[in-house]
């Protein structure tokens, strides 16, 4: 007879069920997975061009951005939302359906653990073309940059590190506010909370550090930077390529710091919530 620890399945192989999942429920509507590919399209090149207008009438829209240096960071912020909107983001707006359902019951007797079944078992693999445009464009800035400028492997070993703190900085404020559905049955409010805060990482940390130094600015900076460190969440990364992080190295530790700390202090409020909850047949 087998053991217990014999029969939980491997993770990588049950992740590998999710994506066949996850792509056999997108070809079952092929047409509304190819007008969802066009229409993120379309918002990506509409993006890109409200830009190029902004950088035909500017040099540069804060210090230390001109216009190709933008367009490798936005390339960096496009590519962290993509990921986490496509493994992410379906899961998280789920849970509160599974917890009406009672079908959180059954993710709970799974021999598998809860946070990587929930976190995981949808995907939204139309955002994937979200992922191949913020690379195209961020090689498009990269080759269009002063050719004092390198881009070494080294940078971009680095990056590709700092883009995975980025991602877990994101996920473990996502399963986070997530995981309150438990207690408030319906966090929708949360969600928008959600995407309201993370409209502030869609622009450089500079462009919040004004001259004359204001109060709002200093606030955002503080609460942005040492509270839920969204804004070094895609900075760092694309500052570490270009190699203009400079007096701001320290940035890179607080990004790195804010990955571990945020995914232990979320799995805290995962499991913590998961003790209140109620079965629905109970």
């Amino acid at each position: 007879m087998s053991s217990p620890e014999n029969e939980r399945p491997g993770y990588r192989r049950v992740w590998l069920t999710f994506v066949r999942n996850a792509l056999i429920r997108e070809m079952t509507f092929r047409g509304n997975f190819v007008i969802t590919i066009l229409t993120r399209a379309l918002w990506f090149c509409s993006q890109v061009l409200l830009f190029k207008i902004i950088f035909s009438n500017v040099a540069h829209i804060t210090e230390g951005w001109t216009e190709y240096q933008y367009f490798a960071f936005m390339a960096t912020g496009m590519l962290i939302n993509a990921l986490i909107e496509t493994l992410f983001m379906p899961n998280a707006a789920n849970f509160s359906e599974l917890i009406r359902t009672g079908n959180l019951d059954f993710a709970l007797l799974k021999p598998i653990d809860t946070q990587f079944l929930i976190s995981f078992e949808k995907m939204d693999l139309a955002m994937l073309n979200q992922v191949v445009l913020a690379i195209g464009l961020l090689i498009y800035a990269l080759s269009h940059l002063p050719s004092g400028t390198q881009v070494t492997p080294a940078r971009v070993a680095l990056y590709l590190v700092y883009i995975l703190a980025g991602v877990t900085i994101f996920y473990s404020l996502m399963i986070s506010l997530a995981s309150t559905a438990i207690w408030f049955g319906r966090n929708q409010g949360l969600y928008d909370f959600w995407f309201y805060i993370t409209v502030f990482a869609r622009y450089p940390r500079s462009i919040y550090q004004t001259e004359p130094a204001s109060v709002a600015g200093g606030v955002i900076l503080f609460a942005f930077t040492f509270v839920l460190p969204i804004l070094v969440a895609v900075t760092v990364p694309a500052r570490v390529l270009l190699g203009t992080l400079g007096n701001q190295s320290w940035l890179a530790g607080i990004a790195l710091a804010a990955a571990v700390i945020g995914l232990v202090i979320s799995r805290m409020i995962f499991t913590w919530s998961l003790r209140s909850y109620r079965s629905a047949s109970s």
